[in-house]
């Protein structure tokens, strides 16, 4: 299934059958909500004919990434050679991670959406991202071992913005796919500043050994395969970090999945 088929909005399966009776009442009820909340863009207040749907300028608006792909990085690359590509950026400077995957390019109509789920709390978007992650992320899911495991904010943060999107994002995702969830997996050890506007180099400084991995889930986590999922991804450096930290407590290995990644001025190093 191609992102295109599903981010166009498509609901999700029934969760089993329902006596005849019960489904009329289902669909009454299904019907009365759209009347009382209509169905609109989950990127904008266009009014759009279901839920959890893109109009269609704000689909146009979002840069999905598609194959060819670096396989370490997840960055697009300029042409298929055939096989498992890595590119330059990768080789030269390889991550602790072993694969990334993201939805789409930060930007447009993505980066919108990521920013009221960060800062306006609007949460209307999350089946479609959790739909979008899954396509996105298909290799990394693939093993049924997997742990889902957020990067974590500081307690700070935590306190500012009240959830942790990425949170969020893996416990949706684990919902419909049936993987562990382990929301507590990694912790913050002290506060670190922003990153927004910091070099990659002070990215990498700012959060190196701001990750732990508690005691109590070390067992959790031994021998077993690790998708560590955030909302973005920059230059890697907090996917890097989070990485060493679960590989340090026992992971067997660490793969990341993510909404969006920043690609500018990445994509031609790459």
């Amino acid at each position: 299934m191609s992102i295109g088929t599903i981010s166009g909005g498509s609901r999700q399966p029934d969760a089993g059958p329902y006596p005849p009776a019960a489904g009329a009442l289902r669909r009454a009820a299904s019907t009365l909500a759209d009347i009382i909340m209509p169905p609109v863009c989950a990127a904008c207040p266009r009014r759009i004919g279901e839920h959890d749907a893109l109009c269609p300028a704000c689909w146009r608006g979002v840069r999905f990434i598609r194959p060819p792909l670096c396989d370490r990085l997840g960055l697009p690359m300029p042409f298929d050679i055939g096989g498992r590509m890595v590119s330059p950026l990768a080789i030269a400077n390889p991550p602790e991670y072993q694969r990334s995957r993201a939805v789409a390019r930060y930007d447009g109509a993505m980066r919108r959406m990521i920013h009221d789920l960060k800062f306006r709390d609007h949460t209307h978007a999350r089946k479609l991202f959790a739909r979008w992650l899954i396509e996105a992320g298909a290799e990394l899911l693939a093993d049924r071992e997997a742990i889902l495991v957020p990067v974590p904010l500081s307690r700070w943060g935590l306190l500012k913005r009240r959830f942790n999107q990425a949170a969020v994002l893996a416990g949706d995702v684990a919902r419909f796919t049936g993987h562990a969830f382990v929301p507590l997996a990694l912790r913050r050890t002290r506060r670190t500043a922003s990153q927004v506007g910091l070099t990659r180099e002070q990215r990498r400084i700012n959060v190196r050994g701001a990750f732990a991995v508690p005691a109590a889930r070390k067992t959790t986590l031994a021998g077993r395969p690790v998708v560590l999922v955030d909302d973005v991804i920059t230059t890697g450096s907090t996917a890097r970090a989070c990485a060493r930290a679960l590989l340090r407590a026992g992971a067997s290995r660490v793969d990341v999945l993510a909404l969006a990644i920043v690609t500018d001025g990445l994509v031609s190093s790459a």
